[in-house]
């Protein structure tokens, strides 16, 4: 009860809103490298999982790829972007932003890849033919059939990896980002443990939050006749 206490004192200390680590700084700090790092990764691998889908052609690729995605440790991949944003990028000790940034984007390409590779792949292959015997190009099955009908598991992969990069993004204080996951890794060092607990909190808020936005974005993205058809199957 000592620490819940602690905790709830450091959220009403006014004293946290202000200045450079103020608890909104470090939240769009989070957001921030989170964001664009997601947003990469979807320029990279949806259009490639979507032509490996589209084509049925190398689909070992994303298989292999959602592999090494899952075997390579987080902090690992963070120390490896360190010598990478230092030599390529000419950032000053290869620290900050971004080597964080450069960690993040393989982790957030496995789900998003695989979820497009296998989303267009699940596309019922009737439904494609019918529309290539009604005349519709190739171009056109992509875009009016199967994207459409792939877009809900499409969307699971994007919130996965979203989810996934909020929580790895707390990492980024280990190598002298900001972020949220400046309070576990201060409040750690400092035996501050309500810093700590409030920072683990937040983190773990902000995953739940985007968790749920992705939610309801679906709701709102994707059609209610393809909802009701992926709920029978």
């Amino acid at each position: 009860m000592t620490l819940l206490g602690d905790v709830a004192r450091w959220f009403l200390d006014p004293a946290h809103y202000q200045g450079s680590d103020a608890v909104q700084t470090r939240i769009l700090e989070h957001v921030a490298v989170s964001g664009l790092a997601v947003f990469v990764a979807v320029l990279i691998a949806l259009p490639i999982g979507l032509y490996l889908g589209h084509t049925g052609r190398f689909g070992f690729i994303a298989v292999n790829v959602a592999n090494i995605g899952r075997a390579i440790p987080s902090l690992a991949a963070i120390a490896l972007a360190i010598p990478i944003a230092g030599t390529l990028l000419g950032v000053q000790n290869g620290l900050g932003f971004w080597p964080t940034f450069l960690a993040l984007v393989p982790l957030a390409i496995p789900p998003i890849l695989t979820n497009a590779y296998v989303a267009l792949r699940n596309v019922d292959r009737d439904v494609i033919e019918a529309a290539r015997g009604m005349g519709v190009s190739n171009a056109g099955v992509l875009r009016r059939i199967e994207f459409p009908l792939a877009m809900p598991l499409i969307l699971a992969g994007l919130r996965t990896a979203s989810v996934n990069v909020v929580a790895t993004a707390t990492l980024g204080a280990l190598v002298a980002f900001g972020g949220l996951g400046r309070y576990i890794v201060d409040g750690l060092a400092l035996q501050e443990f309500d810093r700590l607990a409030a920072g683990a909190l937040l983190v773990a808020l902000l995953a739940i939050s985007v968790e749920v936005g992705f939610g309801r974005f679906e709701r709102v993205a994707i059609s209610p006749g393809i909802r009701l058809q992926q709920g029978a199957l």
